[in-house]
């Protein structure tokens, strides 16, 4: 199975850390966060679909999780 291209990982005390291909783009502390960082580094789209595995990957619960358990 082919992994998604972004990666939002579980949250921390600061933030979920954002990775696109791999690459640590910083941290997002909502869901506009993870967008903004997306767009900066040219990964553009009109609208993310937050709940689209073949683009996003959440890590310990959705985009609705960002305090640490």
């Amino acid at each position: 199975m082919k992994r998604a291209p972004v990666i939002v990982h579980p949250p921390s005390s600061g933030g979920r850390r954002v990775t696109l291909y791999g690459q640590d783009l910083g941290r997002a502390l909502r869901p506009g966060d993870v967008a903004a960082i997306l767009r900066r580094a040219g990964f553009c789209t009109s609208k993310f679909v937050w709940d689209d595995t073949r683009v996003f990957e959440w890590r310990d619960g959705g985009p609705d999780i960002w305090l640490m358990p």
